[in-house]
């Protein structure tokens, strides 16, 4: 194995940059799970209720957390604007658009044993939609498939674990 120095850690970074085309876009997955080994990531989710009071929740299976339900939410990128995540958000996971609702409901810190994104600082913002979410992913019985979206009277006993700090809220 070879010592790492100064010049060498230089060239790896120069390496490892000439992968990334545009970070405010995102970053190659690998390049991302390595930076959330080293650093929190901070992330919005959207707390999005009907005339009812119900909840709107998307089913997350991607092999981070075991499957379940959660707020729909995403990872702020570099140099994006916290408000641009929330529409981004709206729009991958809902197919929607929304309306953000003032400042966050709740930040949390969490910190979890997992190495790979195991450290997050999470703000819940309260949303309202302007356009309803896209029907081809609403749930309609049976096993839930990931991305697929379904309005809860109260909170689900399949919450992803994570999301246990927002039970007071759904």
């Amino acid at each position: 194995m070879k010592v790492v120095d100064k010049d060498n850690l230089r060239q790896l970074v120069n390496l490892l940059e000439s992968f990334i085309k545009n970070p405010s876009k995102g970053l190659p997955e690998d390049v991302f799970l390595f930076i959330s080994r080293m650093t929190p990531l901070i992330n919005v989710d959207l707390l999005i209720k009907n005339e009812e009071n119900e909840t709107l929740l998307t089913w997350r299976d991607d092999g981070f957390f075991p499957a379940g339900w959660h707020i729909p939410g995403g990872i702020v990128r570099y140099k994006e604007k916290i408000r641009d995540r929330i529409k981004a958000v709206a729009k991958n996971e809902l197919g929607a658009s929304v309306k953000i609702e003032g400042r966050p409901l709740t930040i949390n810190e969490v910190i979890i044993p997992q190495e790979t994104r195991g450290h997050f600082i999470s703000l819940l913002y309260r949303c309202i939609l302007l356009t309803p979410p896209d029907e081809k992913l609403r749930y309609r019985g049976g096993r839930p498939q990931a991305g697929q979206w379904a309005w809860h009277k109260k909170c689900p006993y399949n919450l992803i674990s994570v999301h246990n700090m927002y039970r007071e809220f759904i």
